[in-house]
């Protein structure tokens, strides 16, 4: 990885990326800390350092939803609408041909994503403001709310556009890299909270190091899980065309356990935060009490964040595998897969390696994910994000180190990511 970015820093192109992307972090942690106006944060500390959605919400945005900056809410109404959008797209015939019709259609889509975030950051920030931050305001008139709700939607907008910018003109995966950034930035804090509790012997060393190993273990997991695949041999028929003979060769196709990435762990994340949000709107016991039985770390939830994980790994691959396509483009190329016939068998055959693959590779990622939790009870220590956290972290840096690979290549240099 040191290599790669040594080695991409020495491209003028790529450096002038790479220096767009940082500049751009600075942005979004200098924002991090600019108070929204008319809020007492101090008195709202107690919220984020808890077993609670707001805690990973608090992770997400770099420590900006427990200081009650601009950016409080971080890019999560973003990736929510981005959930509707590919909801949609199935749903809706229109939004599925815009989403074949290429670089235009994307665009479209893109436009209402944008759209549908600012209507969800709007609602989220009105039931923070009418909820969670009420007891915080030091006034309690139309234009103190109206200028909290619509500073907190401006800083979702701003980081929605900041992430689209890291995109186009930075090293791409912007608004990733922005959950990457959000969480590297809260490891030194936590670092020096463990040091502390180590020196004031609230914590054995043993702990700590087992903890390590631990941290250690996931990620080497995580990197397996990110880089495994199975390739699927294919035969090219030979054929002569005029005086030269083609084809003949073999290959394979290289179908990932993990195809969706860390998407299925920051929707299912994002989809957990419903409840919490609506109990914003309603504040009323029964609904304080149904978010309390199904809070974050409780067995309803860990249960129910297993099975959203699951869903959109199966999801998120069914949008991003096509198996009647592959088969098509091969039969019409002359390819097969030895023992199985063309067409329609090849894409059975493909469909249902994809369908066990992904099984595997979704109890996977739930099991990285669920780990930390069952630690907690074994380790007195507040664990309760990691594996979400590390998953999120690991995945973004794999895919942004594949894509400054695959832009060294276009600018004819060898990679340095040895497989």
């Amino acid at each position: 990885m040191l290599g790669t970015l040594k080695n991409a820093w020495r491209i003028p192109d790529l450096r002038k990326k790479l220096t767009f992307t940082l500049a751009m972090f600075i942005v979004f942690r200098l924002g991090s800390h600019i108070p929204v106006p008319g809020i007492d944060a101090a008195q709202l500390q107690e919220l984020f350092e808890g077993e609670t959605l707001f805690g990973f919400m608090n992770i997400i945005a770099g420590g900006a939803l427990s200081m009650l900056s601009i950016f409080a809410m971080g890019i999560m109404p973003y990736i929510n609408a981005s959930i509707i959008m590919q909801l949609l797209t199935v749903v809706i015939p229109k939004f599925e041909q815009w989403s074949k019709e290429g670089a235009e259609g994307r665009k479209k889509l893109a436009q209402y994503t944008r759209y549908g975030t600012v209507i969800l950051a709007f609602l989220q920030a009105t039931g923070m403001t009418f909820g969670l931050l009420r007891p915080a305001m030091d006034q309690h008139s139309f234009a103190a709310y109206m200028v909290v709700i619509i500073t907190l939607t401006a800083g979702t907008a701003f980081l929605m556009w900041l992430g689209e910018q890291i995109t186009d003109k930075g090293i791409g995966n912007g608004i990733s890299l922005l959950i990457f950034a959000g969480i590297v930035s809260r490891i030194p804090q936590g670092l020096t909270q463990l040091y502390t509790l180590v020196v004031e012997g609230q914590l054995n060393i043993l702990v700590v190091v087992l903890l390590a190993v631990i941290i250690l273990g996931v990620i080497m997991g995580i990197v397996a899980l990110q880089e495994g695949q199975r390739k699927i041999p294919v035969q090219y028929a030979k054929k002569v065309v005029g005086r030269k003979m083609y084809g003949g060769q073999s290959t394979h196709i290289p179908l990932k356990v993990n195809q969706a990435g860390v998407i299925p762990v920051i929707f299912a994340s994002s989809i957990l935060m419903f409840p919490e949000t609506i109990v914003q709107f309603i504040q009323h016991p029964w609904a304080i009490w149904i978010a309390e039985r199904i809070g974050f770390g409780t067995l309803p939830n860990t249960i129910l964040y297993v099975i959203l994980i699951i869903f959109f790994t199966y999801f998120y691959t069914a949008i991003q595998f096509n198996p009647q396509d592959m088969a098509e483009n091969m039969k019409k190329y002359g390819g097969f897969i030895p023992g199985i016939r063309p067409g329609k068998p090849t894409a059975d055959y493909l469909s249902r390696v994809m369908d066990r693959i992904t099984l595997a590779g979704s109890l996977a990622l739930a099991g990285i994910v669920v780990l930390p939790i069952a630690l907690q009870g074994v380790i007195d220590l507040n664990i309760m994000f990691g594996g979400t956290a590390m998953i999120i972290m690991v995945g973004v840096a794999l895919e942004t180190m594949k894509q400054i690979e695959s832009q060294m290549l276009m600018r004819h240099y060898e990679g340095f990511m040895k497989k």
